[in-house]
């Protein structure tokens, strides 16, 4: 068996949890996720500032704080923490164990960054970063060769998983449904506190008010328990597990570098106070293409929110808008959005709660537009406007905001290398089989509930969800409880309910993927994010909460399931 353990799932996650998962219990392996979309794209505005930056500093403090007690206990560290220098932090950690009087073997994983040959593989000009995302043979490679901590760039986050367990075990790349399990497994740990309680769409009925982090007890099969350390906060559950495997996935097949992994066949049984078995799971040969994120500057934006209070809501909105379309003129930025939030309640006994809040949100590539000229706009209506004006804040000069992209280039074209504790540098061949992605078949669906009474309740007394973002489309998983609550649920929740339910979907073209061992559907609603969390498109720019606004919505429910 071998414990990998995670202390981090986003860069800014609890800076203590390195110590937590070190001192409170026994693990080989800590694993620590700092990378996303937005990550990437500060990393490479640190990186234009200084060349040297580019990486998380966070993880440098961490180990000037932890780098002894790692290596006193023996555990081995895999961080992505790298960035988009992992060279520069591998030589940052071997500065800071010789201060500190260690001997550290340091190995690295390089080849991710294809900015220096954007033409090459026909990428955009103007890229602030473009990185392939890597699997686990690099990682597995470098603890091969004796390191004692690994820092990649941009891997899979899975692979952080997937690549001491093929060290470990001796796995190569025909060990399918090996790697497939280890995948599932880094999948579940590589948001940390998301699989022992946090986020988690029942919380109510757990502690969750300091959830510990979570560890994957792995065997040479790929099977694996997933649990936490003993006396630590929140819980581990079928359902937090599955609330995680369905989170920013897709349908049955989830590609990666090395494995295909069939979320079809994923099975979960209660082990015991939180623990939580994953076994079955079954791997095909990856696609012969690795995904890759791009990265640029989009333009600049800038955010005024008008405050409505009282009776004529609708009338106010009316107004202040058209009187700011007469004043911006020929001036006005290239895109103008409108919200209105209508969180106002008659009769309130508090001002808040009796006002709407009108949004107005501008883009363009021209920072004078959605600054100055647009502020002037809106400040010049102060006493000239709808009765009771004002702002929440003063408009700002506007920022500049950034657009994700994701591409797929081929995969024997990208140098994956491991570069070893002793500086030997180490090719990592891409997958030598490899099968094109394609949907899965659909599974049939199950019996359908028998009619019943029904009542009209929110759709969260019966069904979890939780959801996220994958550049600009937005991920939203729902599963049921049990037998009875899946038959419904597969039978229900269809694409055409789901439009009505969140009218904000309607202009989206929508998939549904079911997962019947889960008892889940999976929803991918393509573009609802626009160009992805850096543009801030939307009210949540990723759909963090779109699953609990599902929830709160109310349909017609059989009341056996209630």
């Amino acid at each position: 068996m071998l414990r990998i353990g995670n202390a981090s799932g986003f860069y800014g996650d609890r800076f203590t949890a390195v110590r937590e998962m070190l001192t409170d219990g026994p693990l080989d392996v800590l694993t620590g996720d700092y990378l996303a979309e937005l990550t990437m794209l500060i990393l490479a505005r640190d990186r234009l500032k200084d060349p040297g930056l580019g990486y998380a500093r966070t993880f440098l403090r961490q180990m000037d704080d932890c780098l002894g007690l790692a290596l006193d206990r023996r555990v081995r560290i895999v961080v992505n923490a790298g960035g988009l220098n992992p060279a520069r932090l591998a030589d940052a950690l071997r500065e800071l164990a010789a201060d500190q009087g260690r001997t550290l073997r340091v190995g690295h994983v390089e080849g991710d960054d294809l900015l220096p040959r954007a033409a090459e593989f026909g990428l955009p000009e103007g890229l602030l970063a473009a990185n392939a995302y890597l699997g686990a043979f690099g990682i597995a490679e470098c603890l091969r060769g004796g390191a004692d901590l690994v820092v990649t760039g941009r891997v899979t986050d899975a692979a952080l998983v997937a690549g001491p367990a093929a060290a470990h075990f001796g796995w190569g790349p025909a060990d399918l449904d090996a790697l497939a399990g280890a995948v599932v497994a880094g999948h579940v740990l590589e948001c940390g506190a998301q699989a022992t309680g946090g986020n988690y769409a029942f919380f109510r009925e757990h502690d969750v008010t300091r959830p510990g982090f979570p560890i994957a007890e792995l065997h040479a099969d790929g099977s694996s328990v997933i649990t936490k350390h003993p006396g630590t906060g929140g819980a581990v559950t079928t359902g937090t597990v599955t609330a995680q495997l369905l989170y920013e996935t897709a349908g049955a097949r989830y590609a990666g570098p090395d494995v295909t992994a069939r979320l079809d066949t994923v099975r979960l049984t209660a082990e015991g106070p939180d623990r939580v078995r994953i076994s079955g799971v079954r791997g095909e040969a990856p696609p012969p293409t690795l995904k890759t994120g791009l990265n640029r500057i989009g333009g600049w934006r800038s955010e005024v929110v008008f405050v409505l209070t009282g009776l004529d809501v609708e009338a106010k909105a009316a107004l202040v808008r058209a009187q700011l379309d007469r004043a911006l003129g020929e001036d006005r930025p290239a895109e103008l959005r409108w919200t209105l939030a209508r969180t106002d309640h008659a009769d309130a006994a508090v001002e808040e709660e009796a006002s709407a809040l009108l949004r107005l949100t501008a883009r363009d590539r021209d920072q004078r537009r959605v600054g100055r000229a647009l502020s002037a706009a809106a400040v010049e209506l102060g006493l000239a406007s709808y009765p009771g004006f004002h702002l929440t804040a003063p408009p700002g000069p506007g920022t500049p905001y950034g657009v994700f992209e994701a591409v797929h280039v081929p995969a024997k074209s990208v140098e994956h290398t491991a570069v070893l504790p002793d500086g030997a540098r180490t090719a990592v061949p891409p997958a030598p089989v490899t099968r094109p992605l394609a949907d899965a078949p659909a599974p049939a669906l199950p019996r359908p509930l028998a009619p019943g009474p029904t009542r009209r309740v929110p759709l969260g007394l019966v069904l979890g969800a939780r959801s996220g973002d994958k550049g600009g489309d937005a991920n939203l998983g729902v599963w049921a409880r049990d037998e009875d609550g899946w038959r419904w649920l597969a039978h229900t929740l269809t694409t055409g309910l789901l439009r009505e339910l969140l009218p904000e979907t309607a202009e989206s073209v929508l998939t549904r993927h079911l997962l019947p061992n889960l008892r889940a559907v999976n929803f991918t609603v393509q573009g609802l994010l626009g160009e992805g969390v850096g543009a801030q498109a939307r009210f949540d720019p990723q759909a963090k909460a779109l699953g609990e606004w599902l929830r709160s919505r109310h349909l017609d429910i059989p009341e056996v399931l209630l």
